[in-house]
């Protein structure tokens, strides 16, 4: 079963994927990150793939999309705050839509 992350857990946890942020409180508590794109088409296919990794690994994120970015916000309901599923989530989205960055 999964289970809430304690405070220090969340923040080490944040600290492993930068340009993430904290927001909310309480059960509205959740890491988010906002890419912007220089056109529609662009926000677009980001916001599909990253659809595409959420239906993989089960696990959905609120997405914000407007016209040139979109933001992607993960927590985990069941638990009313934040997992280390949320975590993991926002690490694969990271690796597989920007693996350049990933080496560097």
């Amino acid at each position: 079963m999964t289970e809430a992350l304690t405070p220090t857990q969340i923040v080490a946890a944040l600290s492993g994927i930068p340009g993430w942020v904290l927001s909310g409180d309480g059960p509205d508590v959740c890491i988010e990150k906002t890419w912007h794109f220089p056109a529609f088409q662009e926000t677009m296919a980001f916001a599909n793939a990253v659809a595409w990794i959420a239906e993989q690994r089960h696990h959905h994120p609120e997405l914000q999309i407007s016209y040139k970015q979109c933001t992607v916000r993960w927590q985990t309901h069941d638990v009313k705050g934040l997992s280390a599923l949320d975590f993991e989530s926002a690490q694969a989205l990271e690796k597989q839509l920007f693996p350049a960055k990933e080496q560097a």
